[in-house]
C-alpha cells in the first residue's frame, strides 16, 4: 500500500520547509545540500507540481508546498507522538513552554512552584523570547502563551486573560513629586500595537496633557525593567496590570489613578491542533485557566465561547 511512497524525499522536503532552506535541511539529516536539492526534485517531478519557488536568497514555498507541507509535518507528528507513546516514560511528562521573557519572570515562574506542588511528575521547561516561535517549524515546544490582538486560526488557541494598562508608583511615591521632578518611565516596544499604548493617551485620559511637556523620561525596552525602575523610585511606568500584579500584592507598587485603565491585548495558551490533549498540556492548561479565575479582580479572565477553530495555515512560513 505504501511501497512506493517516495519517504527519503518526503523527509527531505519536510525538513527544507519546516527549517528554511536546503543548507539547513542538509544538516539536520546529515547528507549534502546537493542530496537535498535532488530529493525534492524528485519529489517535485512525482507530484507534477513545483514545491519551492528558488531565488538568489534561498527558497520559499508555493502555494502547493504549503498545502503539502502542512500535512506531511502533522504526519510526522503523529507518527513521532505514537512512537514515543511506546517508550519507557522517562522524558514524556516535560513540558515545553514558550513565552516572553517578562510574562515568565513576572507571572509564570513565581507560580509554577504551585503547578509542581498538583503535578509533581511534571517538569515545565519555559524558553523566553520576544520572537514569535513559529510552532510547526519547532515541534519541540509544546505550548506557547502569547499576548497580541491578532487571533491565531492555524493554532489550537484558548484565551487566558486581558490586559489593562495603568500608572504604578513606588511605595512612597507622592503626588508632589509630579510637581517638583516629573519622570515617567517610558516602554519602547518591540512590535507595532494596533492599539494606543502610550504616555499620551494615558495622559489624555487622566486629563494630565501637562505631564507630557513637563516630564523627564527614562526609557527601556522591556516591562520588567520599567517596572523594576518604577520600584526603585525612578519614576512612575505605564504597565501591564498582568505584570505588575505581583508587585502591587506585595506593595512594592502602588497604582497611581486606578481608575484610569488603557485596554490592552489578550494573553492565549496557543498550540499545534491535537497537542492540547495530551496529558501534560491538558493539565497545565487546566492549572492556568483556575490560577487566573481565582485572580480575577486584578485582571480580566478571558473568556472562549469554544475551542478555536483551525483553519489552513498561511502561504507564509514565518507566524
Amino acid at each position: 500500500m505504501f511501497a512506493k511512497l517516495p519517504l527519503t524525499a518526503i523527509r527531505a522536503f519536510e525538513s527544507a520547509a519546516r527549517l528554511g532552506g536546503f543548507k539547513a535541511a542538509s544538516a539536520e539529516l546529515f547528507v549534502t545540500p546537493a542530496a537535498v536539492s535532488q530529493q525534492i526534485k524528485t519529489l517535485e517531478n512525482l507530484l507534477g507540481s513545483m514545491l519551492f519557488v528558488r531565488t538568489p536568497h534561498g527558497v520559499q514555498l508555493t502555494a502547493n508546498g504549503e498545502r503539502l507541507y502542512s500535512k506531511v509535518h502533522l504526519s510526522f507528528l503523529d507518527i513521532s507522538s505514537s512512537m514515543s507513546s511506546l517508550k519507557p516514560p522517562a522524558d514524556s511528562n516535560t513540558l515545553r513552554v514558550s513565552t516572553t521573557p517578562a510574562f515568565a519572570s513576572l507571572w509564570l515562574i513565581p507560580r509554577l512552584a504551585k503547578f509542581y506542588s498538583e503535578h509533581p511528575d511534571i517538569h515545565v521547561s519555559v524558553e523566553t523570547s520576544n520572537e514569535v516561535v513559529d510552532l510547526f517549524r519547532d515541534s519541540s515546544v509544546d505550548l506557547a502563551i502569547r499576548c497580541g490582538f491578532r487571533d491565531f486560526p492555524d493554532l489550537y488557541s484558548h484565551a487566558l486573560m486581558r490586559e489593562q494598562f495603568g500608572v504604578f508608583s513606588h511605595a512612597h511615591w507622592k503626588q508632589e513629586e509630579a510637581e517638583a521632578s516629573l519622570k515617567l518611565i517610558n516602554i519602547r516596544w518591540a512590535t507595532a500595537s494596533p492599539a494606543s499604548i502610550s504616555w499620551a493617551s494615558w495622559c489624555a485620559a487622566a486629563n494630565h496633557e501637562s505631564w507630557l511637556s513637563n516630564a523627564v523620561y527614562r526609557e527601556y525596552n522591556d516591562e520588567h525593567f520599567a517596572l523594576q525602575a518604577a520600584i526603585a523610585g525612578h519614576g512612575l511606568t505605564l504597565a501591564s496590570t498582568v505584570l505588575a500584579a505581583d508587585y502591587v500584592a506585595n506593595g512594592l507598587l502602588i497604582p497611581y489613578r486606578p481608575d484610569i485603565k488603557i485596554p490592552g491585548a489578550q494573553f492565549s495558551a496557543v498550540c499545534v491542533p491535537g497537542r492540547e490533549r495530551s496529558g501534560a498540556v491538558k493539565q497545565f492548561l487546566a492549572w492556568m485557566v483556575k490560577v487566573i479565575a481565582a485572580c480575577h479582580t486584578d485582571y480580566p479572565v478571558a473568556r472562549d465561547d469554544a475551542s478555536q477553530a483551525v483553519t489552513k495555515r498561511r502561504t507564509s512560513l514565518a507566524i
